[in-house]
């Protein structure tokens, strides 16, 4: 007889908090998981849009979206443990939509209230030329594919977003017991 192989979930349920971006007004946030291929969502969303935020007006300036975010995923090992990919946006001079930071980070790994700072970064022109006609054109350089920030280590950040797991819980299935879910503590 085949045993059916062991899978494990983890949940998570959060929120994208706030952002320190001072020098920017109107910024919204877009996110999305990035993972392996063993990995699957069986509930939430993989991607999703905030609404667009002010900052605050006293002295911290913070933009304060509070998004939620809840999410389940289900795999058969460790490998491409999940990563969400943030990338927030505001409008230029001209009215156009450009990003105004780019970050990722895993998604903890122990049960419990977890707290992260993104370091956000912007790509930058790689010549004084290209520097001059993105400005003339409105066009900032931007990830095609902003899944490439997932896959990066060792940028320097120039912004900051709070990212707030209110919990993160993970259980073991196995074949027989597939309707019964154990919860983890450390």
């Amino acid at each position: 007889m085949a045993s059916n192989p062991t899978v494990f979930l983890l949940m998570l349920s959060g929120q994208i908090e706030s952002g320190d971006f001072p020098e920017f007004d109107d910024l919204y946030v877009k996110y999305n998981f990035v993972f392996g291929p063993d990995w699957v969502i069986t509930s939430g969303l993989e991607e999703g849009i905030s609404q667009v935020c002010k900052k605050s007006q006293d002295g911290r300036q913070l933009f304060v979206w509070n998004f939620p975010l809840e999410v389940t995923f289900k795999s058969t090992n460790p490998h491409g443990w999940p990563q969400i990919v943030v990338s927030v946006y505001g409008l230029d001079f001209s009215g156009t939509a450009v990003v105004r930071g780019y970050g990722a980070v895993h998604i903890p790994i122990c049960p419990g209230r977890h707290q992260r700072i993104l370091p956000m970064f912007v790509p930058e022109s790689s010549s004084r030329f290209q520097k001059f006609t993105s400005w003339l054109l409105s066009r900032r350089p931007e990830f095609v594919d902003v899944n490439v920030v997932a896959r990066s280590e060792g940028r320097e950040g120039r912004y900051s977003l709070l990212v707030l797991w209110i919990s993160t819980h993970q259980g073991t299935l196995t074949g027989p017991h597939q309707g019964h879910f154990q919860r983890h503590h450390p």
